[in-house]
């Protein structure tokens, strides 16, 4: 019980100081994340082994995220520097009668208030403590209540020692800032539940976020739940790529494929080809470079767990050929699995549907452009499609491209989709079920505005409109 009622008090003390830190200026809360951007690196020699220890992701990768989460915090600075928390929409005042006369409005935006973030296991600092959904939340002026992965427990709490640190050290107070632990279903049940919490943020697995999202939505007043669920990332391989090319772009694939053992949102899980010889050499050489693949150790016993029994659920449909062997399951770290099956069979298996995370994918094979359209509404939302061989226009490609468009948030035209640029223009998001609400992402600079809400000003008075979009 008192595990639970630290829960109400963290999201009480966030409630508390919603207010204050919402009408904070932007320079004050840019000076806030360039501090905890600075703090990261300065601990970068306790915090990269101790991230490895827990998680097994390698120094060079958990540093270079290292990197990447605070440029993610500076980013958001800069943004908040350049106005972009604070934007105002003014019409002036008309004569006359609406519609064409009105009165002067002035559109601002205001933070929603104290955000509940939920750790993910597979990145321990960029979508973690002090990772992308804490940064953009903080820089939209509201307090953040993050919830810790257990995969990782002794790298949060130093993660957050050195938050909270910052936090004091800037004079603001301690509610702008809380954290929480707790592996239960109880502890995130309490945790949205909580009255003073105004969104969600949530990236894992389907199944708890459809089950927290419903819970957000029945709330007595229902609040925002950004969650990303799962994606199958489908790539598809156009008969132009492989006149160019074969092995090449198989050899990246598998990497893709592969990289942090698979466990990415992103990595590509459904390989669409053309049936033929051309779509048999390239396949043959996919399946060549996988076998070559060493993955490591996956993050967890259950992350594992049910890697294999996805797997196992692959190789024993009738429909599917195994061009590689499933993982031994007595094996530390897990080999990469590859099977293949034509459109049709997939198409009316929706057990093949189902994302696999881990090093696995399916290679589907397509008679036509129409297949391919068809195996893609199939899988239905994605974060992202990929799209080889589709550099000339012709009815065909703009027919994929418009398929590809309505189903995912990010659509590729070369390279691999793992590896997610922080940017103004990047959308990672899609519909459903990759993502809750498919207009929002979770990384990017606009993903502030998730926890930012439209406000109309009507004449509102002098003093107010010099704060140019700072609430009071």
């Amino acid at each position: 019980m008192s595990h639970l009622v630290s829960i109400d008090a963290a999201a009480l003390a966030a409630g508390q100081a919603a207010g204050d830190f919402a009408a904070s200026s932007a320079a004050a809360r840019a000076r806030l994340l360039r501090a905890l951007a600075d703090a990261l690196e300065a601990e970068r020699e306790s915090l990269v082994p101790l991230a490895e220890q827990e998680t097994g992701l390698g120094l060079s990768r958990l540093d270079g995220e290292l990197d990447r989460t605070a440029f993610q915090l500076r980013g958001f600075a800069t943004e908040l520097e350049r106005g972009a928390a604070h934007r105002v929409e003014d019409d002036p005042a008309v004569a006359g009668a609406p519609p064409a006369g009105r009165l002067r409005l002035t559109r601002v935006r205001l933070p929603l208030g104290p955000v509940a973030m939920f750790a993910a296991s597979n990145f321990p600092f960029a979508f973690s403590v002090l990772g992308g959904d804490t940064a953009s939340a903080l820089a939209a002026g509201c307090p953040v209540v993050v919830k810790a992965h257990p995969a990782h427990p002794m790298l949060s709490r130093k993660t957050v020692e050195i938050a909270r640190r910052v936090v004091e050290q800037q004079g603001w107070p301690e509610g702008v800032f809380q954290f929480i632990e707790g592996a239960s279903v109880e502890t995130g049940v309490r945790l949205v539940q909580a009255p003073a919490i105004a969104a969600v943020a949530f990236t894992g697995s389907f199944r708890g976020g459809i089950a927290l999202a419903d819970i957000a939505a029945r709330r007595p007043r229902p609040i925002p739940f950004f969650g990303e669920l799962g994606s199958t990332n489908p790539l598809i391989v156009l008969p132009a790529m492989l006149q160019r090319d074969a092995k090449g772009p198989a050899a990246a694939l598998a990497q893709s494929i592969c990289q942090g053992s698979g466990q990415f949102c992103t990595s590509p899980g459904v390989i669409v080809v053309p049936a033929g010889n051309a779509g048999d050499v390239f396949v043959s050489a996919l399946a060549k470079a996988l076998s070559a693949q060493a993955p490591q150790r996956m993050l967890t016993e259950g992350i594992r767990s049910a890697f294999d029994r996805g797997v196992s659920a692959w190789a024993d449909s009738s429909s599917v050929r195994a061009l590689l062997a499933p993982p031994a399951r007595g094996a530390a770290a897990p080999s990469p699995f590859l099977g293949e099956v034509v459109a049709g069979d997939f198409i009316a298996d929706a057990l093949l549907h189902e994302e696999v995370f881990g090093p696995a994918a399916l290679v589907v094979r397509v008679a036509s452009n129409n297949q391919a359209i068809d195996v893609l509404q199939t899988i239905g939302g994605s974060l992202t499609v990929t799209l080889w061989g589709a550099e000339d226009e012709s009815e065909e490609t703009r027919a994929l491209v418009r398929t590809a468009s309505q189903i995912a948030g990010r659509v590729l035209f070369a390279g691999v989709p793992t590896g997610v640029a922080v940017a103004a223009a990047q959308h990672h998001g899609g519909p459903y079920p990759a993502s809750t609400q498919p207009w929002s992402t979770s990384v990017g600079y606009a993903a502030m505005d998730r926890f930012l809400r439209p406000v109309a000003l009507q004449d509102a008075p002098e003093w107010l409109l010099e704060r140019q979009g700072v609430p009071c």
